[in-house]
């Protein structure tokens, strides 16, 4: 007779379950490592562009018609939905690298403006006020998800339809030259915030295991778009 004559039979049936475990345990990890990398990577570039001749030309751009923000607006939403494409479990390690990459990149590009007026323009302390609030709201709502386990799936509609809202309204505002207001900013909190939830919960519940670089995509792009509106509610309140 091979092996312990006295192991119960059920010795090893919580084997599959602790190997998942692990598993989903490890893809945690470096989801949230490569967004780490991903946010560093931003602000590295950030500074890089601060210092540039960047700033004034998109400011320049930008002020002679709104028009100008919508085609920047354009751009970004295409390079977004082709980083997402790069990103996606089905191409090679190499390729979600290069999305993320483009996503980090297009994020930069795309703040310098917002970055450039709170920096010539606001309260010098309006920057670190935005990124720590941001910091405290991102992990007080990963902490909920990771502690309550609860799953957020049933907010993916919502968040498809004030996207949606949220677009129209930024079209709208260039076009009948009207101001969103601390309101829309204080709206498009709470949209990434239940992007932030929404997010967290698939990491935990559905991604993949070899899925964590598009994860950390997502990841980040809920947090700049919370790091956004925010920075615009601490200008306003501040100014």
């Amino acid at each position: 007779m091979n092996g312990n004559p006295y192991a119960s039979p059920n010795a090893f049936a919580g084997a599959p379950a602790l190997a998942e475990a692990w598993e989903r345990a490890t893809f945690i990890r470096k989801a949230y490592l490569h967004l780490g990398l991903a946010i560093l990577a931003f602000t590295g570039l950030e500074c890089a562009l601060m210092v540039s001749p960047l700033p004034d030309m998109m400011m320049k751009m930008l002020s002679g018609s709104g028009y100008a923000w919508l085609a920047v607006l354009g751009v970004f939403m295409l390079v977004g939905w082709m980083a997402r494409a790069f990103a996606c479990s089905e191409q090679p390690l190499s390729m979600q690298y290069i999305g993320l990459g483009l996503y980090v990149v297009a994020q930069a590009i795309i703040f310098v403006p917002l970055l450039t007026y709170a920096i010539r323009f606001s309260n010098p302390d309006v920057l670190p006020t935005a990124a720590v609030l941001t910091l405290t709201l991102f992990v007080g709502l990963t902490g909920v998800v990771l502690v309550t386990r609860k799953d957020f799936s049933f907010l993916r509609s919502i968040l498809m339809i004030g996207g949606f809202v949220a677009i129209g309204l930024i079209i709208c505002s260039v076009i009948f030259g009207f101001n969103l207001g601390i309101v829309f900013s204080a709206a498009m909190v709470l949209l990434a915030a239940g992007a932030i939830l929404y997010t967290t919960s698939k990491v935990l519940h559905d991604y993949g295991p070899n899925q964590y670089v598009g994860a950390a995509l997502e990841l980040f792009a809920a947090v700049a778009l919370l790091f956004w509106y925010v920075l615009r509610i601490v200008m306003a309140l501040r100014d």
